[in-house]
């Protein structure tokens, strides 16, 4: 049986990101709590290889994850890892987002729907099938090892959705904390249940 574990770590807090969407798509993120990095480089696998989005604050969260003493197997970067990209939406309030999107179906969890598609931008579904795309293809490349994704919340939301067969809109409802691990398992081979298993979700450094 070949087993490939998933580690999806969300990157470090964006400065001045509370109760609006970031200002731009790839804002840089603060990677100065120490001792928490120490805990969650601990907590990695060392015959992993790390992949990070691209963008500025998944690199730099990896970049830490390393300073603290992490070595793994190799590196390198899939940019179908990224967040959701809000177009015109970025740097906007909730209450100036909700007057933009006017009349449309509210989510209960989330400041848009799974198929809202802001101007200059892309759905969350949009998201979930280039995730999807790069968990098969990763797994596929690294069958039989561990994978450290240090991506972000949107795209560890369809990670999950992936693996738990999950509506997209009820993906949306889970919560992904900064510096939080998921875990997933790709497991071959037949039997019921599908080929994935979830083994912790939102696991803070040292919990």
């Amino acid at each position: 049986m070949t087993v490939t574990r998933w580690y999806l770590v969300r990157h470090a807090p964006v400065i001045g990101a509370e109760h609006l969407l970031y200002a731009t798509h790839d804002e840089p993120a603060d990677c100065s709590d120490v001792a928490a990095f120490a805990a969650l480089a601990r907590s990695l696998p060392r015959d992993a290889v790390m992949a990070s989005s691209g963008l500025r604050r998944t690199d730099a969260t990896a970049d830490a994850i390393l300073a603290a003493g992490y070595a793994p197997a190799g590196r390198l970067t899939d940019q179908r890892l990224a967040e959701q990209h809000y177009g015109r939406w970025h740097g906007r309030t909730r209450d100036e987002l909700a007057a933009m999107r006017g009349d449309g179906p509210r989510h209960k969890f989330w400041m848009t729907t799974a198929d809202d598609q802001p101007p200059e931008g892309e759905s969350f579904r949009t998201v979930a099938a280039r995730v999807s795309d790069a968990l098969d293809a990763l797994t596929l490349r690294f069958a039989g090892h561990s994978i450290v994704a240090v991506t972000h919340g949107g795209a560890i939301r369809a990670a999950l959705a992936h693996a738990l067969g999950l509506d997209l809109d009820r993906a949306l409802t889970i919560s992904v904390e900064n510096l939080s691990t998921t875990r997933i398992d790709h497991v071959a081979g037949e039997g019921l249940g599908g080929d994935w298993r979830t083994v912790f979700v939102n696991r803070r450094p040292g919990g």
